[in-house]
């Protein structure tokens, strides 16, 4: 196979034997793949200051199996430049879109969103409710979508006053308020603001982030994140969460 000139961001990169690069890409048509990168640490490499993340790419690779080649690479604009808390927040997405995209599974509107997402991170400010919504879509798109609209067994609707208890496998079922302390219990409010991505008040959107947690978890599975110990380390210990 050989694929020339195509979109793609680089979510990760590591040093590959003495001077190469082990490359992460999300691609527009190939989804998540692997590729090398060669010679690209020697002094005359004049790709190497290019391959950075967040900045949008036009890359061309060749080869079969699990490990691509790259064999060229270009700018498809301008690198988006993320600071601070919305740096943090870029690392995060990366990370998760490595962790839970399979290989090779084409998903186009999954690549727009995180292009979009990423835009979104640009400002001096973390809007917590970017990353909240590409959570969301992001399992949509995988067919993991969490039904927002009515209890699981029943489909009877939510309303606004009554607590319901999430499960990831087969989504709510209504309980009593008394439960509310339950971490997977949410307020229907909550839920159709959720549904309806209006996620404006602030109690709304600590309920998206804790649901999202939670429908994300078993994807995840035990492993840590390492972009959220970057979170808890002491220079940040007080700045606003990423995930």
């Amino acid at each position: 196979m050989r694929i020339f000139l195509h979109p793609a961001f680089i979510l990760h990169s590591r040093p590959y034997r003495e001077t190469s690069v082990l490359l992460e890409l999300l691609t527009h048509e190939h989804g998540r793949l692997s590729a090398i990168a060669k010679g690209v640490r020697t002094s005359r490499s004049q790709l190497k200051s290019l391959l950075q993340p967040f900045t949008p790419l036009l890359m061309s690779w060749q080869g079969k199996g699990e490990l691509m080649t790259l064999i060229g690479a270009e700018a498809n604009g301008c690198a988006t430049p993320l600071k601070g808390d919305c740096l943090l927040s870029g690392l995060y997405l990366n990370e998760l879109l490595m962790r839970v995209l399979p290989k090779f599974d084409a998903q186009p509107q999954l690549y727009t969103n995180y292009q979009n997402t990423l835009l979104e991170l640009q400002g001096s400010r973390l809007e917590q409710k970017a990353l909240r919504l590409f959570e969301k879509k992001l399992l949509e798109e995988l067919g993991y979508g969490i039904p927002l609209n009515s209890v699981a067994k029943t489909l009877t609707a939510f309303t606004a006053e009554n607590y319901y208890r999430f499960h990831p496998e087969h989504g709510f079922e209504h309980c009593e308020a008394d439960d509310k302390a339950d971490m997977a219990v949410f307020l229907g409010k909550s839920l159709l603001a959720i549904a309806a991505e209006q996620l404006q008040e602030e109690n709304c959107l600590r309920d998206c982030k804790r649901l999202m947690r939670l429908a994300l978890a078993p994807l995840l599975g035990q492993r840590p994140l390492q972009s959220r110990k970057l979170y808890l380390a002491p220079a940040n210990k007080n700045e606003v969460e990423t995930e």
